[in-house]
């Protein structure tokens, strides 16, 4: 900010009347440190007088991440996923730190906002004194005492500068949780879907295999097969029954994971989602048209331009703690002897105090300082631009993803459907023994890995969604 030329002259011209009236005070005094240090305090006054401004302060918004989520989970048209990620958004616990240190450096930035402004203080005093010879005697005293650091230089204003910049990146910070925990919850709950699908696959399997089992019992028994055969499909139905207890075990697990990511207990979520549902599919989106820009709504990259700029500030601050500093001091006091006569008849005492610090050796601490905070800002802009370059990569990562597993799935999709015909030939063929059981049991072979490909790359599909609404920093118009 300018300096106002009037203060500095009326402020120089008090210094100096200060020295002139106070003779123990005055550095004038002849000797080559009182030279050096007065003649300091003459062409300070002239160099206040024509001094301009240090870096403007940070220009910002604080509302800025404080919209609205894009509720891109609703582009799955699922309301119990839109119930669990709100859910999630008020009360995963990862979220609620992200708010108190947000809280944190709001607060903090307040101490040094109020730090800059004059402060006042009223204080109170009663004392009795008495001697051996004399009776003794009350004495009250109540006074206000005042402060001020004048900004001269911008050091104040440029530290509070930081600080704000510090909490619009604390912000951000709280924006790239919420991000984030609303893409795991949504992924979630998709690998939740695909892992109910996958066992209702392995039991339907299971039950063809069993019928089978059965007939080939029965095959056996009339002796047209060897028990051979009747080994093999017992082998392959306890495969098969095998997936059942793993893939119960993995859909527990994921709907633990859920209930934590939502603020509960690991069961609380268990009779919710105990039903299949199928796998939630995202609505088609337009990947072409995604704007340039959209990166720039990343949480994590505004958070990076937010510390790059608290970083230009502290070097500003650093360098301005290197020129004097100015100080507005005083005191109004009331005494009396009885503590009534505080309001009436009190002798009143006040003072005035105008100060001056000016830095004259330091050993390079001051310089060191400024070389310390210059290179924390080279590394602050060393990691926007790894930021940003991750975040480069994460988009491509999801739309590469994306577009070779639309590609797959239309392909899967054929397999499994000519899988289950092969399936319904070779069981009735076997039936009406036209052909072996080696080629049943291939054909079921390859019906239970295409079906189970399926459901796996149905929910890879919608995930890929998840990452790249995420990689975008939660969607795009």
């Amino acid at each position: 900010m300018a300096v106002d030329k009037f203060f500095a002259f009326h402020l120089t011209q008090f210094l100096m009347s200060v020295l002139s009236t106070y003779p123990m005070l005055n550095l004038c005094n002849g000797r080559w440190p009182g030279r050096l240090t007065c003649a300091a305090t003459l062409s300070l006054g002239l160099f206040l007088s024509g001094c301009a401004s240090v870096s403007p302060p940070v220009q910002t918004n604080l509302n800025e991440t404080q919209a609205q989520h894009m509720a891109w989970w609703g582009n799955f048209n699922d309301p119990l996923l839109s119930q669990l990620v709100q859910q999630a958004l008020q009360a995963n616990t990862s979220i609620r730190s992200a708010q108190a240190s947000l809280q944190q450096a709001r607060a903090l930035r307040d101490v040094k906002v109020a730090n800059s402004l004059p402060g006042v203080t009223l204080s109170g005093s009663a004392q009795r004194n008495q001697t051996e010879f004399a009776d003794g005697n009350n004495s009250f005293r109540a006074g206000l005492d005042a402060r001020w650091e004048l900004d001269v230089f911008g050091a104040v204003s440029s530290d509070i500068n930081a600080s704000e910049a510090d909490t619009l990146a604390s912000q951000a910070s709280l924006r790239d949780v919420q991000v984030s925990i609303a893409a795991e919850v949504a992924l979630a709950y998709i690998q939740l879907r695909g892992q109910q699908a996958q066992l209702a696959i392995a039991r339907n399997n299971l039950g063809s295999q069993s019928e089978t089992l059965q007939l080939t019992d029965w095959r056996e028994q009339a002796g047209l097969v060897t028990s051979l055969e009747v080994e093999q499909a017992k082998a392959a139905t306890a495969q098969t029954s095998a997936q059942i207890p793993a893939l119960t075990a993995s859909i527990a697990k994921t709907r633990h994971a859920l209930a934590v990511l939502t603020g509960q207990r690991p069961l609380e979520l268990d009779l919710l989602l105990s039903t299949s549902q199928p796998v939630p599919q995202a609505a088609d989106l337009n990947t072409t048209a995604i704007p340039a820009d959209t990166l720039r709504q990343r949480a994590d990259v505004r958070a990076a331009e937010h510390r790059i700029q608290a970083a230009l500030s502290r070097v500003d601050a650093a360098d301005a703690a290197r020129y004097p500093s100015f100080n507005l001091g005083g005191s109004l006091s009331l005494s009396a002897l009885t503590l009534a006569g505080l309001t009436n008849g009190a002798s009143l005492a006040g003072s005035l105090l105008g100060s001056l610090s000016v830095p004259l050796f330091d050993a390079g601490a001051g310089k060191s300082q400024v070389l310390a905070q210059q290179a924390a800002l080279e590394q602050a802009r060393a990691a926007y631009q790894n930021t940003v370059l991750t975040a480069l990569k994460d988009v491509e990562d999801a739309l590469i993803s994306l577009q070779s597993d639309r590609q797959r799935l239309q392909l899967l999709q054929q397999a499994a459907t000519a899988a289950n015909n092969a399936a319904l030939l070779a069981q009735n063929r076997y039936s009406s023994g036209l052909i072996d059981f080696q080629t049943v049991l291939q054909t079921q072979r390859t019906l239970l890995s295409a079906q189970d490909s399926v459901a796996g790359l149905q929910a890879d599909l919608s995930s890929d969604h998840v990452r790249l609404v995420k990689a975008l920093g939660g969607g795009w118009q």
